[in-house]
């Protein structure tokens, strides 16, 4: 039997007054309430997470948390350049450069973009990639999203500088975190965020993040992430995209977080000639669970839907990444591709990769591949012949496995600081071995 969850539409209410929420998102809010004892989990192939305390929130409150939890990295971030940093509810910073404002940019946080343009909000929260009664977790999101960023990028207009985003939940407290992001690139717009999903404290928390990217017509949208949430948050991370004309969306993910969760990542290449490029890289350790869902589907004609994923597992946890390519009926021209790889450097773990094909029209291109195995002995071999210890030319020998998405992350700190997440899990997991 489901649990109901003990909040209230009085609650959800007070909490969106408290924002100055206008009356068509509170009533949002309080619809996805009403029906999320109703609605179903999503389901994932070989991912089993319905037991996992995904839905164990208290009522909305406000929770502030301190700027002091901001990391190195972030504090190093240049005036000149576009970016946010949040920490669980707190917006501790927004730099949007003068000449970017004057273009039409807007990047501040969630809820002051609801108050100031409510009416281009509205247009597309929740009503293009993700539906708020898609599934029980899209429903409690909806209504119980306390936290996350807007980023509005107008037509014609090429962003050169990365724009950066990071957001820390907050596990020194009770607190959980529940985050929105949207993005909207009008037609002809270029730019690149770069998003860092990170944890503080080790209080255990729940993480329901939903992130929406509109790429209008000719637009294309560099989006890398490092996701490090910590080992006691329970999370599920779920990235839409959807593609007009000519769209691309070049999605670059560095999974390396340290406690259970749910990647659900999906590209709907609506318009002719819309492309998505999906890069995935994954790392498990401890006993932890991380499973990858990663879909994209061709609609428009001559679309083309690119999945490359590859995972690492230590000690006794598990990875799984399902990968899914969907051709519909009228996509002619449509190319769907995928890899899915996994190295496993343990006996006691579990990995499964699982590409999945679903064709329903003849004028296409379509493959997949995928495998699940050890490191490579004659790799290993030819390193420890000129010197290098057995971890040492293990660690080497992943990071050239993982360098598919890490050569596709355009600004170097963020390049450095997912190899340096990468380097701290391998060392982590071979001491523990």
């Amino acid at each position: 039997m489901k649990k109901q969850l003990a909040i209230t539409p009085e609650q959800v209410a007070d909490f969106a007054t408290l924002h100055q929420e206008p009356a068509w998102f509170i009533e949002m809010r309080q619809a996805a309430l009403a029906q999320i004892d109703s609605l179903a989990l999503p389901i994932f192939e070989k991912i089993n997470f319905k037991h996992w305390p995904v839905m164990a929130a208290d009522k909305p409150q406000l929770v502030t948390s301190s700027a002091d939890l901001v990391p190195e990295t972030a504090q190093q971030l240049d005036a000149s350049q576009p970016y946010i940093i949040q920490v669980g509810q707190t917006t501790v910073k927004i730099n949007l450069p003068a000449a970017l404002a004057a273009k039409g940019v807007i990047f501040t946080d969630i809820f002051t973009a609801l108050r100031d343009y409510p009416e281009l909000v509205k247009a597309y929260y929740m009503q293009v990639t993700v539906k708020p009664d898609e599934d029980r977790l899209t429903a409690f999101h909806t209504a119980l999203m306390n936290s996350g960023a807007f980023l509005y990028v107008p037509k014609n207009v090429v962003i050169k500088e990365p724009i950066t985003a990071y957001y820390v939940q907050d596990s020194t407290q009770p607190a959980d975190f529940i985050h929105h992001v949207l993005i909207v690139a009008e037609t002809n717009s270029e730019f690149s965020y770069l998003e860092n999903l990170q944890t503080a404290g080790d209080h255990k928390n729940l993480a329901n993040v939903v992130v929406e990217v509109i790429a209008k017509d000719n637009s294309h949208v560099h989006f890398a992430s490092v996701d490090s949430f910590g080992q006691s948050v329970t999370t599920y991370l779920n990235r839409r995209g959807h593609l007009m004309r000519d769209a691309r969306i070049d999605w670059a993910l560095g999974f390396m977080n340290d406690g259970n969760i749910i990647g659900d990542f999906d590209s709907d290449l609506v318009g002719e000639g819309s492309h998505a490029e999906t890069k995935v890289v994954a790392i498990s350790t401890g006993k932890q669970v991380q499973g990858i869902d990663t879909r994209v589907t061709n609609i428009g004609q001559r679309s083309i839907g690119h999945i490359l994923q590859h995972g690492v597992i230590l000690e006794d946890a598990t990875l799984t990444f399902n990968g899914i390519g969907h051709i519909i009926k009228g996509a002619k021209g449509a190319d769907a591709q995928q890899e899915n790889r996994v190295l496993m450097l343990s006996r006691t773990a579990r990995g499964d990769a699982n590409p999945l094909l679903l064709i329903d029209e003849n004028d296409v291109q379509a493959g997949h591949a995928a495998s699940v195995g050890r490191v490579d002995e004659q790799q290993m071999y030819y390193l420890m012949s000129r010197g290098l210890s057995k971890e040492v030319a293990q660690r080497l020998v992943i990071r050239g496995f993982l360098g598919a998405v890490l050569a596709e992350i355009p600004d170097k700190v963020v390049r450095q600081q997912l190899t340096a997440t990468i380097e701290r899990k391998l060392i982590d997991g071979q001491k523990s071995e």
